[in-house]
């Protein structure tokens, strides 16, 4: 149903650009299919919902469908999350509120068990990484080693807080260097093809969704 929900979403028309669009579908697809409403599966208020949904995918109003506005589903679910939306805001390119709603719908998705590219809905790691220099690029240069990207957002805020996380005071001494840097393998939540690929929709796609 995710890969479904996600070639309908990326078949209409938005102002975005493809990558854009297809970051933004995959995760909506990845929570409307494990049965989550949108403004808590990503962390966003109805209001910046209505607005992503409005500017990104104006030829799927369901998405709103049974939205209250004025909830509080971008309260924080964590102490830490937050924290990792003002660090995220910090290092933003642009300025656009595309990342601010990207700051949310990461600080959410973090707290999942999977690999965050993973629990973004995303194809693989290079969409992650192609997020992150688009969007947050200041904070991409300072993940020079490739860090997997959560264990650095949480050393990243550790460390501000003066928390020493680490075993060894560098990484070539540290037992750990495999958890940390090692290859992020599995397959997509989502189970999509790139952005670029043709939208192929099913006809039986449940439309009272999108």
């Amino acid at each position: 149903m995710a890969r479904e929900i996600y070639f309908r979403l990326m078949s209409g028309h938005g102002i975005s650009d493809p990558f854009d669009r297809h970051l933004f579908a995959c995760s909506i697809a990845l929570v409307l299919a494990a049965g989550d409403s949108l403004t808590h599966g990503l962390g966003l208020s109805s209001e910046a919902l209505a607005a992503l949904v409005g500017r990104h995918f104006p030829d799927a109003p369901g998405l709103l469908s049974g939205l209250s506005l004025g909830d509080h589903a971008d309260q924080p679910l964590s102490p830490e999350e937050p924290d990792l939306r003002a660090l995220l805001l910090e290092f933003r390119t642009a300025g656009r509120i595309e990342e601010e709603w990207l700051a949310h719908i990461i600080a959410r998705r973090s707290l999942g068990a999977n690999h965050l590219w993973q629990d973004l809905g995303l194809t693989g790691r290079a969409d992650l990484s192609g997020l992150m220099r688009r969007h947050f690029l200041g904070l991409a240069e300072l993940n020079s080693r490739d860090m997997k990207w959560k264990k650095f957002f949480y050393r990243e805020l550790c460390q501000r807080e003066g928390v020493l996380i680490c075993k060894s005071p560098n990484c070539e001494t540290c037992t750990d260097v495999a958890l940390c840097f090692g290859a992020e393998e599995g397959a997509s939540l989502l189970s999509v093809r790139p952005a670029v690929a043709k939208p192929t929709l099913s006809d039986s796609f449940p439309s009272n969704i999108i």
